[in-house]
């Protein structure tokens, strides 16, 4: 990924339908925030977090369609932009997705991914709060105890062999935000797939909610749950685009408990029962242990 733009490289399969137009300029409200407000209504019919994307103002991310070449989509970190291929929307005119209701699981596992990169994008905009929005202040301090010096695997298919990485300022925030969008679909997808299996909600005690717990523990025993990042220099780009991180840097169980808590706004409940998950033995997690704070 370059500087200031993050690609998503899987959004192709994703937005089959949101139902919403290029932006078309000022007005009492744009294309983009009338999409932004259908997007919270049908995700909450749908009974999907809303928290932090009610958070995000509606005119604050613009969406776009364009003719893309090596990306499905692209978001322009500072410009607030999201562009989406042409092809995403219906007969290729650059007018309207499908609805919610109608994307896959893996789909809105993707989405979700991709409206948390606007959400984290939005949260450094809005900085100068005071006191600063307290998910931002845990996030700078896990991108210097936790993604500052990484594992990483150099070698996807080899997922055993590991090198230890120091990265840049930017380095280790890509990698913080990538891990948390990550987790954040996930935890999502799971969500639907723990739904669609035992046929009740994780928001109320039973077989979904007993599905999804089992799937953090073994997403969290495996290092299932983990982030990448673009390297800065040209030379290693050569090499490999992306970075990914090995289980062992991982996103950590102190931050799934804030994501799921602060961001995702499940039920103290559920998020209760994840920590029990969590503290159970997992793969080990290589990070600065003298910058560890309170859950």
């Amino acid at each position: 990924m370059t500087r200031g733009v993050r690609y998503v490289t899987f959004a192709f399969v994703l937005l089959s339908g949101l139902g919403f137009q290029p932006h078309i300029g000022n007005g009492a409200e744009t294309s983009s925030a009338r999409m932004w407000r259908q997007l919270v209504k049908e995700a909450e019919k749908l009974r999907l977090p809303v928290k932090f994307l009610k958070a995000v103002p509606s005119d604050f991310v613009t969406f776009e369609f364009d003719d893309l070449q090596a990306f499905a989509a692209e978001y322009h970190l500072g410009e607030h932009r999201m562009v989406l291929n042409r092809p995403l929307s219906f007969n290729a005119a650059g007018g309207t997705l499908r609805p919610l209701n109608r994307l896959t699981h893996a789909e809105l596992e993707t989405l979700y991914h991709e409206l948390f990169h606007a959400y984290m994008d939005y949260l450094v905009t809005a900085q100068t709060g005071n006191p600063p929005n307290s998910l931002l202040s845990f996030a700078r301090m896990q991108q210097r105890c936790h993604y500052s010096g990484v594992l990483i695997t150099p070698v996807m298919q080899r997922k055993t062999e590991t090198e230890e990485r120091f990265l840049s300022e930017h380095e280790s925030w890509e990698a913080l935000n990538e891990a948390w969008a990550v987790f954040v679909g996930w935890a999502v997808w799971n969500q639907l797939e723990s739904g669609r299996t035992a046929g009740t909600s994780i928001d109320k005690p039973g077989k979904s909610r007993d599905a999804w717990l089992r799937r953090l523990q073994e997403a969290d025993r495996e290092g299932q749950i983990r982030g990448y990042y673009e390297p800065e220099n040209a030379e290693e780009r050569v090499v490999a685009r992306k970075r990914y991180l090995a289980p062992a840097s991982r996103v950590s169980s102190q931050e799934i408990r804030r994501l799921m808590s602060d961001a995702l706004g499940f039920s103290d409940d559920l998020v209760r029962q994840s920590a029990q998950v969590l503290t159970s033995p997992g793969t080990p997690v290589f990070e600065d242990q003298s910058c560890r704070s309170p859950s």
